[in-house]
């Protein structure tokens, strides 16, 4: 009697389609759809600034704005005006993951911690960054403290209620496991609640790199002689739109560079975390 191996019902099955939800997408796909994505507003943008009628003072076009980004980096000390930037949204934001992080872990891993400092945490990140403005000139003067306490004001208190919520999503399952093998205080935070939540803290972090670029603009108004907020803001006073969008779009171009290389590490420390089910 012969046997016939029945042939698996998933044989010759086609891998699901782009458009399905949660779909695949290699990388050469991805890389694609998001060169379009990056594409399509600038050429959107150049037909309106050529044909739109309008004019160049309110809407330079692209190869305006390109030419006086060379002229900036040429004569005008972009690169000086992009360090400085680059230092203090850095150093506000370094500053904010250092108080953040730990306040963050005990705030979600202990309950009387989050109903002592959640609401006050709630209640100050309400504020705007900008009404400090005041205080912090007259706490820390005009120097480079002063910036660096508005990028830290704007980005501290998120990312305290944003580290509370990434500890408080570890499993159950995880806590009462160690709690049963007899794990210490101190081991639950460390080994437990740290070690499980890292991937949603390092992706805490990189969101909240974007809003310390936010805070830019608004840093660099405290007596600013330099950087890329101040030079978008001086360019403002003399209708110079050009340079407001050469500093926009580097700003853009910054942060992009900076969450891409969040991810790039995220992928690297973290590859589990990326793998489709």
């Amino acid at each position: 009697m012969t046997v016939t191996t029945p042939i698996p019902a998933t044989t010759g099955a086609r891998r699901p389609g782009i458009w399905r939800i949660a779909g695949y997408l290699s990388r050469r796909q991805y890389w694609l759809f998001a060169a379009l994505g990056l594409l399509l507003p600038f050429v959107a943008w150049g037909l309106v600034s050529a044909y739109g009628g309008v004019d160049s003072v309110f809407l330079p076009g692209p190869l305006q704005v390109l030419q006086r980004s060379v002229t900036w980096l040429l004569e005008d000390d972009l690169l000086q005006d992009a360090g400085i930037s680059i230092y203090r949204v850095l150093a506000g934001f370094v500053l904010s993951a250092v108080l953040a992080l730990p306040i963050g872990v005990l705030i979600g891993a202990f309950r009387p911690v989050e109903a002592l400092l959640e609401p006050l945490t709630d209640f100050i990140r309400y504020m705007p960054a900008v009404a400090f403005i005041p205080l912090v000139m007259l706490w820390f003067g005009i120097g480079e403290s002063a910036k660096i306490s508005i990028i830290f004001i704007g980005t501290f208190f998120q990312m305290v209620l944003m580290i509370a919520e990434n500890v408080r999503l570890v499993p159950m399952a995880q806590i009462e496991a160690a709690l049963t093998m007899g794990a210490t205080r101190n081991e639950m935070i460390s080994l437990v609640l740290g070690q499980s939540a890292r991937p949603a803290i390092l992706d805490t972090f990189r969101i909240t790199m974007g809003w310390a670029w936010t805070y830019l603009v608004v840093a660099e108004l405290v007596a600013a002689n330099s950087g890329l907020g101040y030079a978008i803001l001086k360019a403002q006073r003399f209708l110079k739109t050009d340079t407001i969008f050469a500093g926009i779009i580097l700003i853009g171009l910054i942060g992009l560079l900076m969450d891409q290389g969040f991810r790039w590490l995220h992928r690297r420390l973290y590859p589990w975390a990326h793998l489709k089910g």
